[in-house]
């Protein structure tokens, strides 16, 4: 909401200055999210006439002016704008004026001194508009300074209102809250009946009364509607960021600025009959005045006539009933539509409008009357005409109700923790201007029936802490039994993996949980998404199951700015159905860690050669986030990631998640250029990891053996490693792979595993006999359980 502050003190004035009313405003809960001057700063320009304006002897397109400009004297001013001509008012800028960007000086243009500037609207930094000079009316007295003559000091406030507060979308409103906040009088228009001159009506039927309870409507018979908009009509309406149009257009926008009132006038010569509110006949569709065709929907009110919908109810006008300058008589409608009836409607077409954005927040249903009334004083006033009497059709059952709230004092000292005494409380009511009646300490209050957010004896109490001023309130520290919540050592928390993986040179990313369906696809396989009723954006309609669509929409966004080398990593929720029906909600929302590294291993460096990133790069980075636990690797097959380069995670014989190079297909899908390694861990198999716990230092030497088994060319490393560690004696401290071999010297189909095996104990120095009878139980497993053999 944008209004002049002109016309808010012009209703109400407070001894505040701008950025003093400004504040007060805020803190009421009427946030000021602007306040700016009308005009840009400029100086030593007055009004003045053009007496003469003659051909430059030397240019074709410049004016040799004689300008009066008062107690200033006549001035000779060389002018080049294509409008200017013989007795025009217009600004004139003296030497030594001080516009934006430039200051007037005495000077020669081709040869013929100047003695000051004529001014367009854009040099005085009022509009864009340079197409020529800017107009003053006839009458403006020359001489005076153009800031003062056209308002120039003014101030638009432009308020940030919260969807509640529908009775501060006028000037009205604002001031009766400046008023109740401040104490002020308040001086509003005073609206007397205009007394009708004929007895000219059309009847109006509520077909719809849910959705207009009540409809006022008017004729107003031989109206000038080529009449000019008054100058201060025209300021107010444009200063509250409405265009100008005609005159019975402005008049009716002006009222819905002070009032809060909607209006809507129709050509009476082009309806036919009663006017009826409505819901819409199947198939009936509707030219609206911004020109757009439009099916209204079955709970869609519309004003009509006997013979055609003429409006949408409340949103807009028709084009084809709507006044235009040849319009001599006029149907003027003031009406009631209730929230539910417009709430979204206009945005279903893809437009607002000022009417319907009232509307939609509740405009007050006993204002109707009186509106009209108002509208039709300005029109007799500017337009002429003869008005006829005011049809009212209401119903009252489906007016709102505005029932009595009881407040009892001490509940609004409980819940604002301060005292306030029932005198106190009834002050503050008083400014609200409710219908009050104390019982005791207690007090019974009756909403005016422009507040629709007064319901309950909450919303009465933000109302006293609202008035009483939220400055004025004390904000204590609080005071509470605390206890430290225990935080067992051995419990790992989240942020140690943040800490352990940006240590190890990743950066973290927070990425929407709201993703795009195909991600599920390429990155999930998962075709059956859960769907989101109202995404924040097309393109952002399911919930994620996994991490890795975020990750590689971060690389592509780094990648499309030329970063080569990217490390990110995500602790994030992911979101997925709970068939079992294990969960409250029906969905299963484990927290898991995603990390992704592209690009090189190492940065571009002198002492190492530049390789992209592998596999076991991003192995060795999970086995050193869950180190001192072994972690196991089985080849897998995984929707997102390279077939022969993927592998299954398992901490403990559980599977916790998995690593991989990222599928060829969605490197090209989505120019990544070279593929990234990925790894998803679930965050809770990290959590439960036990914290690595003290084992005694051996003081005896360790014996190494190294064994070199044959086994099948297709056998996985992994199950033959957790049989080797299952079978070692209590002397094995460690089993290691460190060789393949393929090739000459092997049996066909077969393939070389060299394992290290390390033993040691504590209390003594160990035997050769106990060293070769381990390997020996080693070598026997892998011969039994895997076809595997000594390497010889």
């Amino acid at each position: 909401m944008q209004f002049p502050e002109s016309w808010l003190r012009a209703l109400v004035n407070p001894p505040l200055s701008t950025d003093e009313l400004c504040h007060l405003l805020t803190m009421a809960g009427l946030e000021v999210e602007e306040a700016v001057p009308v005009a840009a700063e400029f100086s030593n320009v007055v009004v003045a006439r053009v007496l003469s304006a003659e051909k430059h002897p030397d240019a074709d397109k410049l004016k040799l002016c004689s300008v009066d400009a008062g107690e200033f004297g006549v001035l000779q001013i060389v002018c080049g704008a294509p409008n200017v001509a013989p007795k025009m008012h217009v600004p004139c800028a003296l030497v030594g004026a001080k516009l934006p960007g430039i200051e007037i000086k005495k000077a020669k243009v081709r040869g013929i001194e100047s003695f000051g500037m004529l001014c367009s609207a854009r040099e005085l930094g009022l509009s864009g508009d340079h197409g020529g000079l800017l107009v003053l009316p006839a009458d403006a007295p020359i001489g005076v300074d153009v800031r003062e003559f056209l308002n120039l000091g003014d101030t638009l406030i432009t308020l940030k209102l919260t969807p509640n507060r529908a009775d501060c979308l006028s000037l009205t409103g604002i001031a009766r809250e400046v008023a109740a906040l401040t104490g002020a009088p308040l001086r509003l228009t005073v609206i007397e009946p205009v007394a009708p001159t004929h007895d000219d009506t059309r009847a109006v039927v509520l077909d719809a009364p849910d959705a207009c309870p009540r409809y006022c409507g008017r004729i107003v018979r031989g109206v000038d509607a080529r009449t000019p908009t008054p100058a201060w009509i025209k300021e107010r309406i444009e200063r509250c960021g409405v265009r100008s149009i005609s005159v019975l257009v402005d008049i009716t926008n002006y009222v819905m600025l002070e009032l809060g009132q909607p209006l809507h006038a129709f050509d009476d010569a082009r309806l036919a009959g009663t006017i009826h509110v409505r819901y819409p006949k199947p198939g009936e569709k509707l030219l609206l005045l911004n020109e757009q065709t439009v099916e209204p929907s079955a709970d869609t009110a519309l004003i009509a006539d006997e013979a055609r919908a003429l409006a949408m109810a409340g949103i807009m006008g028709g084009e084809e009933s709507g006044i235009t300058d040849a319009t001599t008589d006029l149907f003027l409608e003031s009406a009631f539509f209730t929230p539910t009836a417009i709430a979204g409607k206009a945005r279903t077409f893809g437009f607002s409008s000022d009417a319907s954005h009232r509307y939609e927040r509740g405009v007050d249903f006993e204002l109707q009357r009186r509106a009209i009334e108002r509208a039709t004083r300005l029109i007799v006033t500017i337009c002429g005409g003869r008005p006829g009497p005011v049809v009212e059709a209401v119903s009252p059952g489906h007016l709102p109700a505005r029932e009595p709230v009881r407040l009892r004092t001490s509940r609004a000292a409980k819940v604002l923790g301060i005292d306030l005494s029932a005198d106190q409380i009834g002050k503050l009511l008083q400014g609200l201007a409710t219908a009050s009646e104390r019982q005791g300490d207690d007090f019974v209050v009756t909403p005016p029936s422009y507040r629709f957010d007064m319901e309950i004896e909450e919303d009465l109490i933000e109302e006293i802490a609202r008035l009483h001023g939220y400055d004025n309130i004390p904000a204590p520290p609080p005071k509470a039994q605390m206890a430290m919540l225990p935080l067992p050592e051995e419990r790992r928390g989240a942020m140690a993996v943040r800490h352990l993986l940006a240590e190890r040179g990743y950066f973290e990313v927070v990425t929407f949980s709201f993703v795009e369906a195909a991600w599920e696809a390429d990155f999930a396989g998962n075709a059956t998404p859960i769907q989101l009723a109202n995404p924040i954006a097309s393109q952002m309609g399911v919930m994620r199951t996994s991490l890795i669509g975020g990750l590689v929409d971060v690389l592509a966004t780094n990648r499309k700015r030329q970063t080569e080398r990217v490390r990110v990593f995500e602790v994030g929720r992911v979101f997925s159905r709970d068939p079992a029906g294990q969960t409250v909600s029906g969905f299963r929302q484990p927290v898991r860690v995603g990390g992704l590294w592209a690009g090189s291993a190492l940065p571009e460096q002198w002492g190492a050669t530049t390789r992209p990133v592998d596999f076991f790069d991003v192995k060795g980075d999970l086995e050193a986030l869950l180190a001192p636990h072994s972690l196991d690797f089985e080849r897998a097959n995984h929707p997102a990631l390279h077939p022969g380069r993927a592998a299954k995670v398992s901490l403990g014989g559980t599977p916790i998640g998995f690593v991989g190079e990222l599928h060829p297909r969605w490197v090209q899908k989505y120019e990544l250029g070279t593929a990234p390694v990925v790894f998803e861990i679930e965050l809770e198999a990290w959590l439960a990891t036990a914290m690595p716990t003290y084992r005694e230092v051996s003081r005896f030497p360790a014996v190494t053996r190294d064994l070199a088994l044959t086994v099948p060319r297709d056998q996985a490393l992994q199950p033959l490693l957790e049989a080797l560690r299952a079978c070692a004696s209590e002397i094995v401290c460690d089993i290691r792979l460190f060789d393949v071999y393929q090739g000459k010297g092997l049996p066909e189909g077969q393939k070389s595993l060299a394992f290290r095996i390390v033993m040691q104990h504590t209390a003594r120095t160990l035997g050769d006999v106990e060293v070769e009878a381990a390997v020996a139980e080693m070598i026997e497993v892998a011969g039994t359980k895997f076809g595997g053999a000594l390497r010889t």
